[in-house]
């Protein structure tokens, strides 16, 4: 890259100033300069860019379309490099860690095990978030998801937890000892639906049922299991949150897919805060017991 070629510092942090504050004033009190600094700054930008970003026929100042584009990436930009100081000093320490995984993942894996982070990292307060929704992360917001799937989200790292096929259960009082019920049967059989998800119904389509209508429970997704287990409907979950509840014969595995699936632990590229090294460090190692 050419740095050569990149206006002054001060001449861009005058123009983010005052796209962040709307006020050529209050720009100039966030950098403590002049208003008239303020406004020679952004003329000279505009002449070292051979652009017009600012639209000066009204009673007010407007940005134009370029002056909209320049504004955007320097937001991106000096937020980039505020979130980078941060972790590197160490000034965001005390933050708590924001954790945002599924109702169920939260319930069946996770929470049984944070004590052990606690006992190793007193220090460091952790919020879990448990929702079925795609929470995005964001300097000085979430620092980590774990989300489920094939390991893929556009403008994230993600390093792989755990693999976990799709798994389809139901408890033998609800559906018997016998033959797995066929597929065209299984809509006589009521459904467990997590809040804010259509798994069940999805997957049915997917499996050649289209239209199905669902009866049974919508419940959150830390009950949805609880349900299964007293034969209150078919549920579709994870093999982590279910293989313990196989083994003891309290739910029959009906279907299996999606065997390359599984749990990720989701990050913003580039450098992490110390609370969320240690979190990290902290996961991968126990999913190696």
């Amino acid at each position: 890259m050419d740095w050569s070629s990149l206006p002054p510092l001060s001449a861009l942090r005058a123009f983010a100033a005052y796209t962040e504050c709307g006020s050529v004033t209050e720009a100039g009190r966030r950098l403590n300069v002049s208003h008239a600094a303020i406004s020679q700054q952004m003329r000279n930008l505009e002449t070292h860019l051979g652009l017009k970003l600012l639209d000066r026929s009204g009673r007010s100042l407007s940005l134009t379309y370029e002056g909209h584009e320049l504004a955007s990436a320097l937001s991106d930009g000096f937020g980039t490099i505020a979130a980078t100081i941060e972790a590197l000093t160490g000034a965001d320490a005390d933050r708590p860690l924001n954790v945002t995984t599924s109702p169920t993942f939260a319930a069946n894996w996770l929470m049984p095990r944070l004590a052990g982070f606690a006992v190793e990292h007193p220090e460091i307060d952790v919020m879990i978030a448990p929702t079925p929704q795609l929470v995005p992360l964001e300097p000085g917001g979430t620092d980590v998801a774990i989300r489920y799937g094939s390991g893929s989200w556009p403008g994230l790292e993600s390093v792989e937890l755990l693999r976990s096929p799709i798994h389809v259960v139901a408890a033998p009082s609800l559906v018997g000892h016998g033959a797995v019920p066929r597929l065209s049967e299984l809509t006589r059989y009521p459904w467990l639906q997590e809040l804010g998800t259509s798994e069940a119904t999805e997957w049915l389509e997917s499996h050649g049922v289209p239209g199905a209508r669902i009866k049974g429970l919508y419940v959150p997704g830390n009950l949805m299991l609880d349900g299964a287990r007293n034969g209150q409907g078919i549920a579709v979950s994870t093999r982590v949150a279910v293989e313990e509840d196989l083994r003891a014969g309290r739910l029959r595995l009906l279907f299996e897919e999606r065997p390359d699936a599984g749990y990720h632990v989701v990050t913003l590229p580039g450098t992490k805060r110390p609370p969320l090294k240690a979190f990290l460090r902290w996961i991968l190692k126990e999913v190696k017991r």
